[in-house]
């Protein structure tokens, strides 16, 4: 089942959760449109790359208005390819929302249960995770390249749910649009740290093509640890959109480079959301 569906021009929704929970904004942008017309065009939302903050401001401003999300509501992070995880409140709204001066620093991962505040990551191949506890009513995102997949960010947000209570096995996870397998080349070095946090794990999660060179399927790599961390196989789904092969609907660091701008990850209770 492919969890994400176009609902915008500018947006996917997840929508077996939108359906189930409909007080829930989630889902993934497009770069479709937008006002960014410099190295990079279309709709970005990093303030970090080869972009004008007015166009990046703006395609905010755009994607507020599709979602009916205040951008005074939104909270954004510095995002490091670490495993730090920061539980927001609605206090914290507005922190990196329209500038990147204000965001969480050295941060790859939020969560939170209060409604009102719209948790945002940017991405452009690396794997963005979603979570959601029905029982306690927590959501979560984080940003998984791989450092943070061999880091098992995964783990650390289902270990963030748990320490609040939630039992890993009603939590719900989603596995977004990011680089596949067959786009995805790493080193030697990086197929270690991978052996290392997922040892006793029979079946590998990447395919030698040559030597010293792999296929590594980071989506693959992170639902094995989120089944590590507790998680129910069906309780798990998995996009088949891959950031590389559908450049026309993302950017693709691996691809563009320099030129690639950011899509955006996003998940939040709405402002009349009562648990």
């Amino acid at each position: 089942m492919e969890p994400f569906k176009l609902t915008f021009p500018e947006a996917f929704s997840i929508e077996p959760w939108t359906e189930k929970f409909p007080h829930l904004t989630a889902g993934f942008t497009t770069r479709d449109g937008g006002s960014s017309n410099g190295i990079v065009t279309g709709l970005n939302f990093g303030f970090h790359v080869a972009d004008n903050d007015v166009n990046v401001k703006k395609n905010r401003e755009i994607l507020s208005e599709v979602l009916g999300f205040p951008l005074d509501r939104w909270v954004g992070a510095e995002q490091i390819h670490d495993v730090e995880i920061k539980k927001v409140t609605r206090s914290d709204s507005g922190k990196g929302a329209d500038n990147y001066a204000t965001s969480f620093k050295g941060t790859d991962g939020f969560f939170t249960d209060e409604s009102g505040v719209l948790m945002t990551m940017c991405f452009a191949d690396c794997v963005p995770l979603f979570f959601v506890s029905p029982e306690k009513r927590f959501i979560g995102v984080a940003h998984a390249g791989w450092k943070g997949s061999v880091g098992d960010i995964a783990g650390e947000m289902v270990s963030a749910f748990s320490g609040k209570g939630a039992d890993p096995a009603e939590v719900l996870a989603v596995i977004g649009p990011s680089i596949c397998e067959k786009c995805y080349v790493v080193d030697e070095r990086v197929i270690k740290l991978v052996e290392n946090i997922l040892e006793g794990v029979e079946k590998n999660t990447y395919n030698q093509i040559s030597e010293g060179q792999f296929a590594l399927d980071l989506k693959e790599l992170n639902r094995r640890l989120l089944i590590k961390a507790g998680l129910k196989d069906e309780n798990i789904l998995v996009t088949k959109y891959c950031t590389s092969c559908s450049n026309e609907l993302f950017y693709s660091h691996r691809k563009e480079k320099s030129a690639a701008g950011r899509m955006m990850a996003f998940i939040g209770w709405k402002e009349d959301y009562q648990p």
